[in-house]
């Protein structure tokens, strides 16, 4: 397949898988598109470092980083609570594949396999939660910052 076909697939599969547990979860009607459009742009970014040879937990990394700040920033703007944007940018990378593959390999008595399967799974969770509060971190020193007047 193509890289632009792959390229093509991933983002829109990340913006209506994003858009379709939005609406599974109950988020307001007009976060949707926002929320599918930043877990897109968190997925193609994670991609795309991956693709061009990034090791996948420093591509996690900085995809999460970037849809934390897209995130809370639509937050802001939409006068949203920050939660319905940063859950919603990282459910493409979620590693339930890892989780799923790790426990099928476990239940067959293959250790070694369900080991490497659940160590990798948690480095992406890891990953993410970094990404995350990096983010966070990050928002909160510029939004403080410009609330009391000091430049950066």
């Amino acid at each position: 397949m193509p890289v632009a076909e792959q390229i093509i697939r991933a983002v829109l599969g990340a913006f209506f898988g994003t858009v379709g547990f939005a609406m599974l979860v109950h988020t307001p009607k007009r976060a949707w598109f926002v929320s599918g459009l930043i877990a897109a742009l968190s997925y193609l970014l994670y991609w795309l470092l991956s693709y061009l040879g990034l090791p996948d937990p420093m591509a996690i990394f900085i995809g999460s980083l970037f849809g934390s700040l897209a995130g809370l920033l639509s937050a802001r703007l939409m006068k949203i609570i920050g939660t319905v944007f940063l859950m919603s940018a990282v459910v493409p990378v979620v590693p339930g594949l890892g989780l799923y593959r790790m426990m099928a390999a476990l239940g067959q008595g293959q250790l070694a396999a369900g080991a490497k399967a659940g160590v990798q799974a948690m480095i992406t969770v890891a990953m993410i939660a970094l990404g995350l509060g990096a983010g966070a971190f990050a928002d909160r020193i510029l939004w403080s910052r410009r609330k009391t007047g000091h430049a950066m």
